[in-house]
C-alpha cells in the first residue's frame, strides 16, 4: 500500500472549471483523500513534497493503443492502413510471451515518461488467442505500474478475404502462402477466451479484461455474436476499429449492403460496453446509432493523418452526446504513445473541416476527452482522469520551468497547444511514484532498453518469409484499395480532393 503523501502549493488542473489553481493534495491509500485551495492540515507521519513549481494534471489516459507495436517503431513509412495490415503478419508477428511482455513493459514505460497513466491494449491475438500470452502482457504493463484494460485483437477471417476482390487478383503463385495466414475456428478462439475470463485473476483496478475482434469485416457474424455474448456473459467492454478508412466503408456497403456501423447495431453490439475506435467514415445516421445506444468513441488523430485514412467528425460526435476519448494508437501506426501530441492533434484537425470555429474541437474539449472521457471508455467511470476526492491517485507533475509553461498564460490551452511530454518530471499512479525527475523508481529502463533491442531484432529474423511474402503482395494490395478509395461514396472525410 502506497504511504500517505501531501502535494503541497502546487498549481493544480481543474478540468471541470477550466483552469488551475494554487492548492494541496492529499494522497491517502492510493487515492485522493482531499483537495483544497488552501493548506491542508496533517499529522507528522504524512510525508509532504513541495510541488510550487509543478503543474499537477491528472495522469493522461490511452483510449485506443497497440502494445505489440513498442517493438515496430519506424518500419513502415508510405502506408495505407491496408498496406499496414498487409505487412502485419510480419511488423506485428513471431512473439514469444516473452517478446510480448517486452513489448507491453515498452509501451507502459514511453507512456509514463509521457505522461500517461491508464491504456486500453488491443494486443494482437491473431491467429489465436492464448492465455498465457496475454498474462505476459498484463505483467508486462504492471511492471511499471501503468493500468491496463486488455482486449485481444482477434479475427477468423484474414485481411484479404475482407477486401472486395483482393483474393482473386492474387497470383497463383502467392495464393497458398495467403491461405497459410488463416486464423483458427471461432469456436476454439471463443472457448479459449471464455477460459481466459474464467481464469481472470489480476487485480482489477490495475487490470481488466476485454475484447477486440479487430475490424468487422475481418469477422464472421458467428464470431462477432460470440464476443458480443461473451461480453455480456462477463460484463467487460469491446472495442472494435470502426470504419477506419474508406476501402472498409465500401467494403462494407457491397457486403452488407448498409454502414458497418449500422451492421454492428443490427448484430446488437453497439451499446456502454462498446467502443469504435477510429470512426472516420460514419454518417450522420451512424453517429445517432452511436449516440442513442450509449457506445463511445476512441479517436486516433495521429495514425488517421499518418496512414491517410481522413478525418473523423468528432465536433458532430461530441455535440451528439457521444463519449470521445483519445488514443494514441499503436507506435507502427502512429510512431509514439505520446498522448501530449495526441490531444494537440485532436484540436487541430478538426480546424481542417470547417472555416467555423464554433465546429472545431477547444483546448478544454481535449482536455476532457483524453481524461474522464478516455476513463469512461476504459470502463473506470469517474475514478481516474480527475483531481478530486476518491479518485485514484493517479497524478502527473510537470515541471513549470519548462519553456512550454514559460510565460504561463493559461494552463488548460498550453497543455494542449504547448506541451509535448518533456516537462513531465514525475508520475505517481495509485499513490506510488514511478516516475521522479524523469527516472524510474522500480523499472530498470537500461534493461529494459536492452531487452526491446534483443527482442525486435529476433522478430524481424523470425518473419523474413512473412516479409517477403508481404512486399511481394504490396504491388497488387496498393493499387487495388486505391481503387476503393476512389470509388464514389455518400460521405467525404478527406482534406482536398
Amino acid at each position: 500500500m502506497a504511504s500517505d503523501l501531501l502535494l503541497k502549493g502546487g498549481l493544480v488542473l481543474d478540468i471541470d472549471r477550466g483552469g488551475a489553481f494554487r492548492g494541496d493534495i492529499l494522497v491517502s491509500g492510493g487515492r485522493i483523500a482531499e483537495v483544497s485551495g488552501g493548506s491542508i492540515a496533517t499529522g507528522e507521519a504524512v510525508a509532504v513534497r513541495d510541488c510550487s513549481g509543478f503543474l499537477v494534471i491528472p495522469g493522461l489516459i490511452n483510449a485506443h493503443t497497440h502494445g505489440h507495436g513498442s517493438l515496430g517503431k519506424g518500419l513502415g513509412d508510405l502506408w495505407t492502413l491496408e498496406l499496414l495490415l498487409n505487412a502485419s503478419s510480419w511488423a506485428g508477428g513471431g512473439f514469444s510471451d516473452e517478446d510480448r511482455e517486452t513489448a507491453a513493459t515498452l509501451n507502459a514505460t514511453e507512456m509514463v515518461l509521457k505522461g500517461c497513466t491508464a491504456a486500453y491494449d488491443l494486443f494482437t491475438q491473431i491467429p489465436e488467442p492464448n492465455v498465457e500470452s496475454l498474462d505476459a502482457v498484463v505483467r508486462g504493463y504492471l511492471e511499471v505500474g501503468v493500468r491496463v484494460v486488455l482486449a485481444p485483437m482477434m479475427a477468423d477471417r484474414t485481411f484479404y478475404e475482407s477486401v472486395p476482390g483482393l483474393l482473386q487478383a492474387i497470383p497463383a503463385s502467392l495464393t497458398s502462402q495467403v491461405s497459410a495466414q488463416q486464423p483458427v475456428s471461432p469456436g476454439r478462439q471463443l472457448a479459449t477466451l471464455e477460459a481466459w475470463l474464467k481464469g481472470w485473476s489480476w487485480p482489477l483496478e490495475r487490470a481488466r479484461p476485454a475484447l477486440a475482434p479487430t475490424i468487422p469485416t475481418h469477422c464472421t457474424k458467428a464470431f462477432l455474436e460470440g464476443c458480443r455474448n461473451l461480453a455480456r456473459d462477463y460484463d467487460i467492454g469491446i472495442q472494435m476499429h470502426l470504419a477506419e478508412s474508406k476501402p472498409q466503408a465500401v467494403a462494407a456497403a457491397g457486403a452488407f449492403g448498409k454502414s458497418l456501423t449500422a451492421y454492428l447495431h443490427d448484430l446488437d453490439l453497439l451499446g456502454p460496453r462498446f467502443t469504435g475506435a477510429h470512426c472516420v467514415w460514419v454518417d450522420d445516421d451512424d453517429i445517432l446509432r452511436l449516440a442513442d445506444t450509449g457506445a463511445r468513441v476512441a479517436h486516433n488523430p495521429g495514425s488517421n493523418l499518418r496512414l491517410g485514412c481522413g478525418i473523423a467528425p468528432v465536433r458532430r460526435m461530441l455535440d451528439a452526446g457521444i463519449t470521445v476519448g483519445i488514443g494514441s494508437d499503436g507506435s507502427v501506426s502512429s510512431d509514439n504513445q505520446n498522448m501530449f501530441e495526441a490531444k494537440r492533434l485532436a484540436s487541430y484537425v478538426s480546424r481542417a473541416i470547417s472555416p467555423d470555429p464554433q465546429q472545431w474541437v477547444s483546448a478544454s474539449d481535449v482536455m476532457q476527452m483524453a481524461g474522464v472521457n478516455s476513463a469512461a471508455v476504459l470502463g473506470f467511470g469517474r475514478e481516474i482522469g480527475r483531481i478530486a476526492p476518491g479518485c485514484h491517485a493517479d497524478l502527473v507533475l510537470l515541471d513549470l520551468a519548462n519553456v512550454n509553461f514559460v510565460p504561463l498564460n493559461d494552463a488548460v490551452r498550453q497543455l494542449v497547444q504547448c506541451e509535448d511530454s518533456s516537462a513531465v518530471d514525475t508520475v505517481m499512479i495509485g499513490g506510488e511514484i514511478v516516475l521522479e525527475a524523469r527516472r524510474f523508481t522500480m523499472l530498470d529502463y537500461d534493461r529494459l532498453r536492452r531487452r526491446a533491442s534483443d527482442a525486435a531484432q529476433r522478430l524481424l529474423e523470425r518473419t523474413t518469409r512473412e516479409r517477403a511474402l508481404a512486399e511481394a503482395l504490396e504491388p497488387i494490395v496498393a493499387p487495388h484499395c486505391i481503387g476503393l478509395a476512389r470509388k464514389p461514396f455518400p460521405i467525404h472525410r478527406y482534406c482536398g480532393c
